[in-house]
């Protein structure tokens, strides 16, 4: 008996020290400021050192709350000929959850071959009556890394992309769950402040890549030909790439991706992160742009936060950041999911992916980079309008924040890299 009592908790221990192990090989130095953002030696790196090509000719265009991003969504998905292929982190029920399940499945009624990837844990608040019904209309669904006792090591490791693609020629990425809290405005406590982007060109070939890593990983079959990947012409003239990260392969490539762009600044910083917990490497790369003049701005999710463990946790590593002038504002109206990287007006990185631990080395997730000067302006624009509804934090609050929340900061420690 004692016997199996050991090797039970042996392998309780190795499945728990499984789930909580990050990549073997990590990025351990701060990256030197050697370029800036405008020099053209930074893209050829961001291209070649860390995979995704840049291609030119595309069209971005930036879609604010629910009220903007579910029509356009569903106009594409409506509006499909030949395929839908559709990833996402959060999908539940309720009333715009059921709209996707019917626009999915009506195009698959019409011939349209419509795959589509739903994380398990992401949707345990998904009624099992849509994932049936849109089986039955003929929708190739997934639900991703299921509880399996032969998965059990991999069950911390999330997609927590947002990736829709409309006939290999359109393409949606961002921050918005399929989920009625994302809906209307952005302005009250009931309703979530986010941004998500609808993109045309040469890029959206790398979407569709995006979406094949994970189908491969869970069906064996690869989505190829021309209804997937047909030829794109230039639809505009930005320059973009898709960056994706898996703790299977490349995890290391997104934050090491951050890392590059925050050590290239050479003027400004503006970050909005729903989630902020950055690891040591981070917190560095900050601190030496400011050094060197950089300013910087992080809009944070105030008192509406979905998770008051990960406001704990982030709080306690301002202080460095405040006493080093870096600017933090807290967004007060409702909970602020928006990330959004824009760094010397010439440089945004949007997607999935929070600046934290979980997004670089757990999550599967996925980023666009569009280098682009009047885009990443109209993005400033963005920022400084969220500002308007935010709190500045000075590090005179912070030194007299109360002793239970330092408390908590302390007992949350251990836990950092899985928030």
């Amino acid at each position: 008996m004692i016997i199996i009592i050991s090797v039970v908790a042996t392998s309780l221990a190795a499945v728990v020290a499984a789930n909580f192990s990050t990549p073997e090989k990590r990025v351990e130095r701060k990256i030197e400021h050697r370029y800036s953002i405008a020099d053209a030696q930074f893209q050829r790196e961001m291209s070649v050192l860390l995979g995704p090509s840049i291609v030119q000719g595309n069209t971005v265009v930036a879609l604010q709350n629910g009220v903007e991003i579910f029509p356009a969504m569903l106009a594409a998905v409506h509006g499909a000929r030949h395929t839908i292929t559709f990833e996402t982190y959060i999908y539940w029920s309720g009333e715009i959850g059921e709209k996707f399940s019917q626009a999915l499945s009506e195009r698959a009624r019409a011939g349209v071959s419509v795959h589509v990837t739903i994380d398990w844990v992401g949707s345990m608040k998904m009624d099992s009556q849509l994932l049936e019904s849109m089986e039955q209309a003929g929708v190739q669904l997934h639900r991703y890394r299921p509880l399996h006792w032969y998965n059990m090591g991999a069950m911390n490791n999330r997609t927590h992309r947002k990736l829709l693609i409309i006939d290999g020629t359109v393409g949606f990425t961002g921050g918005v769950g399929i989920a009625d809290q994302w809906q209307g405005k952005g302005n009250d406590p009931e309703h979530w402040r986010d941004s998500h982007f609808r993109i045309e060109g040469p890029v959206v070939s790398q979407f569709q890549s995006a979406f094949n890593d994970n189908w491969i990983k869970q069906t064996g079959d690869i989505l190829n030909g021309d209804r997937y990947f047909p030829s794109i012409p230039a639809h505009g003239a930005m320059a973009a790439q898709l960056f994706i990260a898996s703790p299977a392969g490349g995890s290391e490539s997104m934050a090491l991706m951050y890392l590059m762009a925050i050590a290239a600044a050479d003027h400004s910083i503006d970050l909005a992160a729903s989630y902020f917990v950055p690891d040591q490497l981070a917190l560095d790369a900050l601190l030496a742009a400011r050094k060197r003049g950089v300013r910087i701005r992080i809009l944070l999710p105030g008192e509406h936060i979905d998770s008051d463990v990960v406001r704990l946790r982030s709080r306690a590593l301002w202080g460095d950041l405040l006493r080093a002038g870096v600017e933090i504002h807290e967004y007060v109206p409702t909970m602020m999911h928006t990330k959004m990287l824009v760094i010397d007006q010439l440089l945004v990185s949007v997607g999935s992916t929070n600046f934290d631990e979980r997004s670089f080395r757990l999550n599967d997730e996925a980023s666009l980079n569009i280098y682009d000067a009047a885009f990443a302006r109209d993005m400033t624009e963005v920022f400084e309008r969220d500002l308007r509804d935010a709190r500045p934090y000075t590090y005179e609050m912070w030194v007299d924040r109360p002793l239970t929340e330092r408390l908590g900061e302390w007992i949350t420690r251990p836990i950092a890299s899985q928030l």
